[in-house]
């Protein structure tokens, strides 16, 4: 099978590449650059250029239905947000015989749109932190003092359009009601709706999912260990786990009411005051730890590429997997070594009953550990990890 996989340089195309590389698909990586992460691995058949989604989403498309039919494509897997999204709006322009793992576009689009989905969740009877929206800041000064603290700010998106691109938006915190002002009057408007939370104090839960028309036919669990920055953001450290039944069942019922098609994530925090999940939100596209699952033994992009007839079905399949598999991101990990070691303790912005800053440096400088797999560096397949050191310190 050909198959097109973009955004070559993030690590979850990197663990698509290799999975179906493995498996004897001929795989065509694609970037902004010709050269990327995926693109030095060993099991990628080719690699091309096109233009930045992020800058011209309709130049993207354009050249990458070029793309599909110079190389026969059978299957498009588009990785991030930036490709995902375009490709769904425009998905009928391309081949019908192209198979393009994406659920309904308004499903996708209320998964992406934390503000949609939280109000979704509440109608379905899904745990979610306490919630306020935000639709510009003045609409919130006269309630400031009136709020609970300390909050967690979230855009409703992670990418949101303006008139010279795109915005990246994160996650930020406040602990008083003057610098939740001075934060909120410092967004750009395209950001708003803003979504104030309450800060849930647990370990972070993801579970993933595979979905054929609505229903489930793989999953996954792990638990984050660290995080990079360690207030919360990007795994680094994490650890396979059994799939909290409670979580599991909030995520079905989200995901069937979606009518969910493809991959997706699903984030939950345990709170730690009544021990119940609460929902995060959910990534409609591969996650950035996707190495885990498949060193675990749930290969989600070879379940994916499976002709439809041959998926399996999870009213007859156990859908087991490994326990207790940790995966590793090395130079993600030396990012958050580098913060604990030059941030104050108010820039690091720790939850209560973190760990003290010497003991995670302990933790971080140990480079052995029990089932410890590292995601990015395979010395069966070196070139990606050699290339991510190039471009680490370059950066």
């Amino acid at each position: 099978m050909n198959v097109f996989v973009t955004d070559g340089n993030s690590r979850a195309a990197l663990a698509i590449t290799r999975s179906l590389g493995r498996k004897g698909h001929h795989v065509i990586v694609g970037c902004k650059r010709s050269t990327s992460l995926s693109s030095c691995s060993r099991y990628c058949a080719d690699s091309v250029s096109y233009p930045d989604p992020a800058c011209d989403s309709e130049a993207f498309i354009q050249h990458l239905k070029i793309l599909v039919e110079e190389y026969s494509i059978d299957l498009l897997v588009p990785v991030t947000d930036v490709c995902v999204l375009p490709v769904s709006k425009h998905r009928e322009q391309f081949s019908s015989r192209l198979r393009i793992p994406l659920p309904p576009d308004e499903s996708l689009r209320i998964a992406a749109d934390k503000n949609r989905l939280i109000e979704i969740a509440t109608t379905l009877g899904v745990s979610v932190p306490k919630s306020f929206i935000v639709d510009n800041p003045e609409n919130i000064i006269r309630s400031l003092y009136k709020l609970d603290y300390p909050l967690v700010i979230k855009p409703s998106r992670s990418r949101v359009p303006d008139k010279n691109g795109w915005i990246s938006t994160s996650v930020d915190y406040a602990e008083t009601p003057g610098e939740l002002e001075e934060k909120l009057c410092k967004m750009p408007t395209p950001v708003f709706p803003i979504i104030l939370q309450e800060r849930i104090v647990g370990p972070g839960i993801g579970l993933f999912y595979c979905y054929h028309e609505g229903k489930k036919i793989a999953s996954f669990a792990h638990q984050r260990l660290r995080e990079k920055p360690p207030s919360g953001g990007v795994s680094v450290l994490r650890e396979s786990v059994d799939i909290d039944p409670v979580a599991d069942g909030y995520s079905q019922i989200l995901l069937e009411n979606l009518n969910w098609h493809g991959v997706a994530m699903v984030e939950f925090k345990r709170d730690l005051r009544d021990g119940q999940p609460k929902l995060m939100e959910i990534n409609g596209r591969f996650w950035g730890s996707l190495q885990l699952a498949v060193d675990s033994g749930v290969d989600f992009p070879a379940i994916l590429a499976m002709p439809t007839s041959d998926q399996p079905d999870t009213k007859n399949t156990n859908n087991t997997y490994e326990v207790g598999i940790r995966s590793r991101w090395l130079w993600g990990d030396i990012d958050l070594l580098l913060m604990y070691l030059f941030k104050s303790s108010r820039q690091l912005n720790l939850p209560p009953g973190a760990p003290s800053r010497w003991k995670s440096l302990r933790k971080i400088l140990n480079p052995f550990g029990h089932n410890l797999h590292y995601e990015v560096l395979r010395f069966s397949d070196l070139k990606p990890w050699l290339h991510e050191t190039m471009q680490w310190f370059r950066n």
